[in-house]
């Protein structure tokens, strides 16, 4: 397939297959959300990461199921694959491999059109409430005609990533883990003469801050400035924060 220019822009195939990618580590005590356990313990921090992984992987699943999307979970470090079959039995796992998290990012996109997908999304295991509805509104936004579309984080990142094709360079030069993520990614596509669809914003779960937002998406409520979309019901998550499943 050539690639696009700015004179001839992608038009990805709405009957494209989808691959899903999900981004992942195993939750361990003093390693998993840091800055979350700095406030409320490193167990405790390790508790809720794993109930965010649960509910995470459910959104990706049921997106797969509804879209017959080939599905793979990409782990870091690379040696948790036994750590992740336990916690997500039947997936298939692979290694995110070595560099930052743009270059771990792009081997995973380019492994699922490699493997025989026309579109792919990436997602990670910190938004445990995202509305399913605002990634089908991603893949809508491929469907549409652009190269690739986002779902920002209220924090400045973004919570999910959707492209037409392999686009690495999108991926590169980014400032990752600071509020500048989306604007670097915005900037970026511009220099490369790409169509970036930037979707309603929603949350995600970093800092102990945070937990009041997930509080109210829990309760069914619009976070400040996020998407009225319904959230996910999040079970894993409402158990553990004692709301019951």
């Amino acid at each position: 397939m050539s690639t696009p220019t700015k004179d001839a822009p992608h038009r990805p195939c709405s009957q494209a297959p989808l691959g899903i990618g999900f981004m992942c580590k195993p939750p361990v005590a003093g390693v998993s959300k840091t800055r979350l356990a700095a406030v409320v313990g490193a167990e405790r921090a390790a508790e809720l990461a794993r109930a965010f992984l649960l509910d995470s992987a459910a959104i990706a699943r049921q997106l797969a199921t509804r879209e017959h999307a080939a599905l793979a979970a990409f782990h870091s470090p690379d040696d948790a694959g036994e750590a992740m079959a336990a916690l997500l039995p039947g997936w298939r796992l692979a290694p995110q491999g070595g560099g930052d998290l743009g270059a771990r990012m792009a081997r995973a996109v380019e492994r699922l059109f490699a493997e025989g997908a026309g579109r792919a999304l990436l997602m990670g295991a910190d938004a445990p409430t995202l509305p399913p509805a605002l990634l089908e509104l991603l893949l809508a936004a491929l469907r549409d005609g652009a190269d690739a579309a986002v779902i920002p984080a209220l924090d400045g990142g973004y919570c999910a990533i959707a492209f037409a094709r392999p686009l690495p360079a999108l991926l590169t030069g980014i400032a990752w883990s600071t509020p500048a993520v989306l604007a670097e990614t915005r900037a970026r596509a511009d220099e490369l003469g790409l169509r970036l669809d930037v979707l309603q914003a929603w949350h995600d779960v970093d800092e102990a801050a945070d937990l009041d937002l997930l509080r109210l998406t829990l309760d069914g409520a619009q976070p400040p400035g996020g998407s009225p979309l319904p959230s996910f019901r999040a079970s894993a998550t409402r158990g553990a924060m004692g709301l019951g499943a």
